[in-house]
């Protein structure tokens, strides 16, 4: 053991080094050792990490020593002289930006680093999806044909009904309503079909029943018309 009074003027010049009050009787023995207080110089020993490790895994590195430390204390003191490195800008090495959140209490869970990411990602990726959609359609990459729903050729057939010309005429009309129907029931016992649609198409089959029995009722009045002429 070697004191030296100007550890700390020496320690300023050579970063590596450290000033160092070692306590009087810090090695027990007859007679114990120092046999005072005395300044000296140390070498600290430092865990260093690589910069391009992610702060995450600094900063639970930091955690699990000092935790460890913590719990081994009682067992072996000399972990006592494990302590927290320097945090200033100056410092001999700089600190990694994972163990200062650690001993700055200033770490980020999973949803602080990511929580705008999971916000905001889904509504950026469906706005993406409906400019590429609108692309898609508008350079004339979507080839697939609409496929037009039974209510839509219900509703097709409500202005075929007004233009009739004669019964036959209705007759082929309610042909296509019976084989639209008829086509849309298989489905509904497949369980293809919902309830609602069903509701829905029944509606539309009365509509177009009574545009049918109208046009027929104004045949048989021009009919009646013309044979009383």
């Amino acid at each position: 053991m070697i004191p030296i009074e100007s550890a700390e003027a020496i320690a300023n010049l050579g970063h590596v080094y450290e000033s160092f009050d070692l306590p009087k009787g810090t090695l027990q023995g007859s007679p114990p050792i120092p046999e005072d207080d005395m300044t000296t110089l140390r070498v600290a020993y430092y865990l260093v990490a690589n910069k391009k490790l992610k702060d995450g895994v600094v900063s639970e590195l930091a955690k699990v020593v000092m935790e460890t430390r913590r719990d081994l204390l009682g067992e072996f003191p000399v972990l006592a002289q494990i302590g927290t490195p320097s945090t200033d800008k100056d410092a001999f090495l700089p600190i990694h930006p994972g163990a200062a959140a650690y001993f700055d209490g200033t770490e980020q869970d999973f949803f602080d680093q990511y929580g705008n990411v999971l916000s905001y990602g889904p509504m950026l990726l469906g706005a993406l999806a409906s400019v590429l959609a609108a692309a898609w359609k508008f350079m004339g990459l979507d080839v697939k044909e609409k496929v037009e729903s039974p209510l839509d050729q219900l509703y097709a057939l409500a202005g075929r009904i007004r233009l009739a010309r004669s019964e036959a005429d209705l007759d082929l009309i309610e042909e296509d309503i019976d084989s639209i129907l008829q086509h849309e029931l298989t489905r509904y016992s497949k369980g293809d079909f919902q309830a609602g649609d069903a509701a829905a198409l029944s509606l539309a089959a009365r509509r177009l029943e009574h545009l049918v029995n109208f046009r027929r009722s104004t045949f048989a009045r021009s009919d009646a018309v013309s044979a009383a002429d």
